[in-house]
């Protein structure tokens, strides 16, 4: 196995999706588009990642790599490989699958509740996500947001999670292609660093890390372990 991740700017990276493959010594690279790093060969990697940024996605006049960044999660889908988008890297991957991005309502900033639609349930990497550390599986639990775009729902996709502000927050196309608009990869290190130059939200911002943040993580390394064992799993969707 071997992973290829994309980063679209510098303070956005792979965080505990790194840690994760480190730990289970699984080949991975990291490309930062946004040094004008060169996509390499996609025929040398079996998963791909797009990871979030602050533009928009159709800022591709200013940011022209987001078109790349389009085809090659088209090329990764019809290779049949995995993909997983984060936060702008989900609605690369919804647009590439022929859907629109746009501006949302409002911005969602912080943590908070996504509900788990009962397709969601039924998938096992979702469910993975879901279960608690106690073993109960939740349909509704906090994760961390920072968001102001969302995107209509694919043709073919299910619709896996949503939230009030953004009914949107997770879907599925085909067996191996997930996208979640909120930040399964955040480190405690990676919050505090993004919102720094805001004092008296970080101030709020770390009371609610502290009590929501070890939960997260390991919601998140079940499902780091489902999706990189998805071959292991395909049998369990539908």
């Amino acid at each position: 196995m071997s992973v290829l991740i994309i980063k679209n700017i510098e303070t956005e990276g792979p965080g505990t999706i790194k840690d994760y493959l480190k730990v289970q010594d699984i080949q991975y690279k990291i490309v930062d588009l946004s040094r004008g790093e060169n996509i390499p060969d996609p025929h040398s990697f079996n998963t791909l990642i797009i990871l979030g940024g602050p533009m928009s996605v159709n800022d591709h006049v200013k940011y022209p790599y987001l078109l790349e960044e389009e085809k090659l999660v088209s090329r990764f889908i019809y290779d049949g490989k995995k993909v997983l988008g984060v936060c702008l890297g989900a609605q690369i991957v919804a647009k590439a699958l022929g859907a629109k991005v746009y501006k949302g309502h409002e911005q969602e900033v912080g943590w908070h509740d996504i509900q788990i639609t009962k397709d969601g349930i039924k998938d096992p990497m979702i469910k993975c996500l879901a279960e608690h550390e106690k073993g109960r599986v939740e349909k509704n639990f906090k994760v961390f947001h920072w968001h102001g775009e969302t995107f209509d729902l694919p043709e073919g996709a299910v619709r896996l999670a949503g939230s009030d502000v953004y009914p949107n927050q997770a879907f599925r196309h085909g067996e191996g292609v997930y996208a979640f608009q909120f930040h399964v990869e955040v480190s405690r290190g990676m919050i505090f660093d993004w919102f720094s130059r805001d004092s008296e939200f970080l101030n709020s911002l770390k009371k609610e890390t502290e009590e929501c943040y070890d939960v997260y993580h390991k919601r998140a390394v079940k499902f780091y372990e489902a999706f990189f064992n998805i071959t292991d799993m395909i049998s369990e969707v539908n």
